[in-house]
């Protein structure tokens, strides 16, 4: 069974700093590209983040460009380090895996493993 959960989300300030973590686990399961996903209340889920399977290669939206960054820890872990937080990255945020995709991809049809998604909040 597979298993992906996100860690590190709560209250930011804005301008702050947040990190975000995802693993994924599960018995024989390496997932390939990784990305990370977010819902703002009222709004429909929007991609943040991708990275490579090998992590050569990532995918920012427009929104966090230059401000957030993406990165793999290893084969099983990703990270999402977010600095100069803005009101409007408040959502709730979701790791998302491919067993399919090997480049960083913004499409959400290429995942195939999904967390249960993590609050942060932007306080101004």
């Amino acid at each position: 069974q597979v298993k992906v959960e996100e860690s590190g989300g709560g209250l930011v300030q804005a301008g702050g700093s947040l990190r975000l973590s995802c693993a994924a686990s599960g018995r024989s399961f390496t997932p390939l590209a990784m990305g990370w996903f977010r819902q703002a209340p009222g709004k429909e889920r929007e991609p943040v983040a991708a990275v490579s399977w090998h992590g050569s290669n990532t995918y920012y939206s427009d929104s966090v460009k230059g401000r957030f960054t993406v990165s793999r820890d290893n084969d099983n872990t990703m990270v999402l380090k977010m600095n100069r937080a803005k009101p409007e990255d408040a959502a709730v945020y979701y790791c998302a895996t491919s067993t399919t995709t090997v480049d960083a991809s913004p499409n959400s049809q290429d995942d195939d493993y999904w967390g249960q998604g993590i609050q942060v909040t932007v306080s101004s």
